[in-house]
Parts: C-alpha cells; structure tokens; sequence
C-alpha cells in the first residue's frame, strides 16, 4: 500500500539502501514496502537533509521520528513540540485556552502556522504523551488493596430482602495471589478487620500496602502526598509496613488490583449470582472456595499459576506477622476531672491521668482490651479497660501527694491510726465504722476525728480525753467529738460531770427506762 507509515527499523535500512545507491523498486522488494512509500520518504528525507542523508545516521530513533513525522512544515512543527509541555501546564491557569496560547506563540514566532494547524498538532503531540509504563513488581514488595465496584448479596431469612454486601480483595504485586472476603461496609471496622484477615491469608506482611483513596484509609487525598487516616497509619506501624495510597484519579496506579477484580465479576460473581446466602460466614466460605480455584488456575499461555508463584518465591520475602493480631483503636477527646480522672463515655467508667494535666483536653484510644490517653501525642496513662459503670481505675502515682493518702483509706487502716492515739480512740473508731451498712460512708467522719489529733493546740491526749467522754454519751459523731474538745469538756473529769447532772428525785419527774 503506497504511503504506508513504516517502522524505524525499516527506516535505518531504507536510509542506508538510497546512501549505497540502491534502486527504489530494489528498496520496495528488500523492504516489503510500496514503492511510492520508498519515494515518500526519500523525498521528505532529501528536504529535510539538503540530500545529505549520511547526517541522519547518527540520530536517535526519537529525532528520525520527529522528521518523518512533521511533513508540512518541519522546523515549525519540531518547535512546536518543544513548546508543547510548557503550553500544557498553562493550560491548567485560569483563562488560559489553546487560542490564547497560539495567539501568544503567533506573536513572539514569524514562521507560526494556522490555528487549525496549531490544534492538530498539540492533539497529536498530547497523543505522544499518554504512554503506559508496564511495572515489574519484586517478590514481597507492595500489597494492592480496594473494594470491588459491584456487590453481592445476602437474604434475610425472615423477610427475604436482599442485603447489599461490600467486597474486599487483597492481590500482592508479584504472584497475584489473591484474597477476597465480602463485610457489611466500607466503614473504617470491616475495612481493618478484612485487611488484618487478608495479611493473615498471605502468610506475612510485605514492604508497603496501596490502598485507593477511599475514607475508610485517607483523610484527604493528594496526588503527591495523601493524609493517611490514624486507624490506618497505626495499623500500618502495627504491622511494621508503609500505607502508600494511590495518586488521586490515576487508576493506573492501581492497574494489578483492576484487573483482578473483573477477572473475579467472571470467575466468583457469575457463579454465585444464583445462589442464596443468609448469612455472611456462608457466603464467605463460598467465595473462599473459588478463589482457591482462581489462584490455581494457570496463567493464560504460562504454565505457572498465582499459588505457584506464591509458594515457589513470594511466600520467603514476606516480614512475620507480629505476634498479636491487630486491634481497632477508636479515638475519644475528653477534659481531665479535677480528680484527675477522665471518662470514657461509651463505658461510663473513668481512668486516673497524672494530676498535672487536671484541666487540659486529652485524646483516649481504646480497644477492647486497653485504654490510653494521650496529650500532644505522648502517651500519659495506660490502663487495662474496664466495663463497669461509675466506677473508677485509678493509679497511685497519677495523684496528687495529699490525694494519695485519700487511697489507703479502710477499717484497719482507721483502727491502726486509732491504736496510736488509745483505746477509747479505737473504740470511738470502731463504733462509727460498723455503725453503717457500708464501711465507706464512715470513712470521711474517722479521717476527720483522727484528723483533729494532729492539730497542735489538740494532740492525741485531748483526742483520747474526748472520746472517752464521747462513748460516755453514747453518741459519736464528728461534730460530738469536736464540740466536747471545744468547751475544754475534755479536761474535765468524767465523775464530777457526773455528779453536777444528778437530778433529785420527784413524783412528776420520769426516769430514763421511760424513754426506751
């Protein structure tokens, strides 16, 4: 066919035939190439060169391109393409447009060519740019994650609605072993829970794990430095490998995980389309099943499966897992309580901080199992969570010296204080502790009583003194005790006190038994 585009190999030679004085119709036959081809380019050749075609044998194939390629004005058009990046990157400037721009290159070029001319060539030059790279991915090297686009189902026994599932799929770069697991959502907990899974059907844990830009993995995307959301980033520090998202809108970037996801509409959906699941571990274990099948079909004209891939190489390079599965941290801000505690809403139970930070706002990360709080990303307290509601876990260390004493409090600790002031102290003591239902509610009244024993105008000898005059009435209480040492009631010997209150017998007058 005569005008043919012929490619640079064919090329070379045609030069080297026409400087060895080849005849054209010998060219076409050597070649396998029309003979109007072979004058063509000769032609377009010859104008080019000033009919010096030995200048061309030093070139690249990229610059014999650019000279077969730009026939009707080839200075124009070679510098046209020279310009061609800078006047793409202004295109994305506001009010920028292609007329813009070859009205400007007009201005500042005298050998300009048309408008029209200028659109064509910028269309065919922007056709040059779109090339693919084909990546050879290294054994161990990159995890490539995503949700498949479609979903499945499952049925609810009772109603027989259908549930709309999400689809996870995990693929490693070199073999292509896959994994795939259905969760309820896309949400940030069957999201970590999948991938943990999926790390665990892989054996190991590669260098770094590509995750699209989805909200459950990124904050906010970029297409050069993605924020990576916390739950993520401390799952990727748990497992001792780098979450590396994928640049926004370039879905060749996540090409291996593309193609598996509709190798696998063919391969897991289409089987499954008919069948009915009631719940997810069932539709599960039936997606676990082909997936075993696809990883051990062979590779189209390969005589290698992903399994094999996987097995023979892949599976060495892989870091160990941790020893401990990884565990869905949520995150909570909370104020420190003046008691130096803070609450964990979800729970209604509260967890002592060092008494320093009283006052200031604190970020808690829990898991089922711990709680730790953290203030400017250093971590303050550690605590084993606890599920009881109200009550309190508390730290000795996180209190304030004078609140610690505040933690020993009990009976015994009460009735030992006690010994060292006497024995009405004790008896005084022991009759308001066991005078409650709960040891408790007597704590404040025996920490006030003994409290007084250490002021220096008391002492534990007035201390003594009125609470021997205090079980005399029969009545304890903090107010008792304080009130006797107040009117110096203590110095005063119980007998004489005694005495002054007799009272003289009368007819009207009833005695004590009268009053029980």
């Amino acid at each position: 066919m005569a005008n043919q585009r012929i490619n640079m190999q064919k090329l070379k030679k045609l030069i080297e035939l026409t400087i060895s004085g080849t005849a054209q119709r010998s060219i076409s036959t050597i070649l396998g190439i029309h003979r109007r081809t072979v004058v063509n380019y000769q032609g377009l050749l010859n104008s080019h060169t000033g009919g010096d075609l030995n200048l061309l044998l030093g070139l690249s194939e990229e610059e014999l391109w650019r000279i077969v390629t730009l026939k009707d004005n080839p200075t124009a058009e070679y510098d046209l393409f020279l310009l061609f990046p800078d006047y793409e990157k202004r295109l994305s400037h506001v009010g920028v447009t292609i007329r813009f721009l070859w009205e400007e290159h007009c201005r500042i070029h005298s050998n300009a060519v048309s408008y029209s001319q200028f659109c064509r060539l910028f269309k065919k030059w922007g056709v040059t740019q779109k090339l693919t790279l084909r990546m050879e991915h290294k054994a161990g090297d990159k995890l490539f994650i995503d949700f498949a686009g479609n979903k499945l189902h499952l049925t609810d026994p009772q109603t027989g609605t259908k549930i709309a599932v999400e689809v996870f799929l995990g693929v490693l770069g070199y073999s292509q072993i896959t994994y795939c697991q259905a969760v309820y959502s896309q949400k940030k907990d069957d999201f970590l829970l999948a991938l943990a899974n999926c790390l665990t059907f892989m054996g190991g844990v590669p260098l770094a794990i590509v995750p699209d830009n989805l909200k459950s993995a990124v904050t906010k995307a970029s297409k050069y430095e993605p924020e990576i959301n916390e739950s993520l980033a401390d799952f990727g520090e748990h497992y001792q490998t780098t979450i590396y998202p994928t640049r926004s809108y370039s879905p060749k970037d996540k090409a291996l995980v593309e193609k598996t996801v509709s190798i696998l509409y063919t391969r897991v959906y289409a089987v499954l389309a008919d069948k009915v699941f009631y719940s997810l571990n069932a539709l599960n274990e039936a997606i676990r099943e082909l997936v075993l099948v696809h990883n051990q079909t062979l590779f189209q004209g390969k005589t290698d499966s992903r399994q094999m891939r996987y097995d023979e190489v892949e599976r060495a390079t892989l870091k160990a897992l941790p020893n401990k599965r990884y565990e869905l941290k949520h995150t909570k801000l909370a104020k420190v309580h003046p008691d130096c505690h803070v609450k964990l809403s979800e729970d209604k139970h509260y967890y002592s901080v060092p008494y320093k930070y009283v006052g200031k706002q604190v970020k808690i990360r829990y898991s089922a199992e711990t709680v730790e709080i953290y203030h400017n990303y250093d971590r303050i307290a550690s605590h084993k969570r606890m599920h009881k509601i109200g009550a309190y876990s508390t730290i000795k260390d996180h209190l304030h010296p004078s609140h610690k004493w505040v933690l020993n409090w009990s009976p015994d600790a009460f009735i030992k204080e006690a010994n060292a002031v006497g024995s009405n102290t004790v008896k005084a003591i022991e009759q308001i502790l066991y005078s409650k239902k709960y040891p408790e509610q007597a704590y404040k009244t025996c920490a006030g009583i003994l409290a007084l024993g250490k002021k220096e105008k008391i002492g534990k000898k007035r201390l003594e003194a009125a609470c021997e005059r205090a079980l005399a009435y029969d009545y304890i209480s903090l107010k008792t005790v304080n009130g006797i040492l107040d009117m110096g009631l203590d110095s005063v010997p119980l007998y004489e006190e005694k005495q002054a209150r007799v009272i003289p017998l009368h007819a009207n007058i009833r005695g004590s038994d009268n009053y029980k």
